[in-house]
């Protein structure tokens, strides 16, 4: 107990509501070499941390935003390729569509005049085969007719001129009778 009655004794000599100043002095030191240690090397050293940080953050940004321009350039400069390239794309379409139109229209029209061509190559090679025909016919009928008709009469018609008379007048009767045929099946149609 003499031990609580010594802190008791001590104790009252002293004010608790009045500081040690020896502590507050010891205090006051520690805390002045703390903190010229924190502004002499702390600070600085979390003020150039600090400095470096938004320094490459605002690098970082600002790479951030010519990256971006460098995008919407590259984006703009490929939808006007893009665009250059559609009507490019459709120019050449219609020429296509154009040139086409014109290889037929040609086609067509060379076509036409070949078939006109050959339509009047035939034309001419039938009227010259026609007119071949007749005269084979003709002298075909003519020998036809002036032997029959020196078998029917019983003389020789061996003479040019006259067998060629008879042959003539022959094949205009044959020519009258026919078209008086084709006369009278024409009106015979028309009733």
């Amino acid at each position: 107990m003499i031990r609580s009655e010594a802190i008791l004794a001590a104790a009252e000599g002293a004010n608790p509501l009045v500081p040690n100043w020896w502590e507050v002095l010891v205090t006051a030191v520690g805390f002045a070499v703390l903190m010229f240690l924190v502004v002499k090397y702390i600070a600085p050293a979390l003020e150039n941390s600090y400095q470096n940080r938004v320094d490459a953050i605002e690098g970082g940004l600002e790479k951030a935003e010519k990256a971006q321009a460098e995008a919407n350039a590259l984006k703009a400069d490929y939808e006007q390729q893009q665009q250059e390239g559609y009507a490019e794309a459709n120019r050449v379409r219609e020429e296509a569509r154009t040139e086409g139109a014109q290889i037929l229209a040609e086609a067509r029209e060379k076509a036409s005049a070949e078939s006109a061509r050959l339509v009047e190559q035939a034309q001419v090679q039938i009227a010259a085969e026609r007119l071949q025909a007749e005269s084979s016919l003709r002298t075909d009928v003519g020998a036809l007719a002036t032997t029959l008709a020196s078998r029917i009469v019983g003389e020789s018609l061996e003479d040019d001129a006259r067998s060629q008379r008879v042959v003539d007048r022959f094949l205009e009767d044959l020519e009258r009778n026919s078209t008086a045929g084709t006369a009278s099946g024409t009106a015979g149609v028309a009733e």
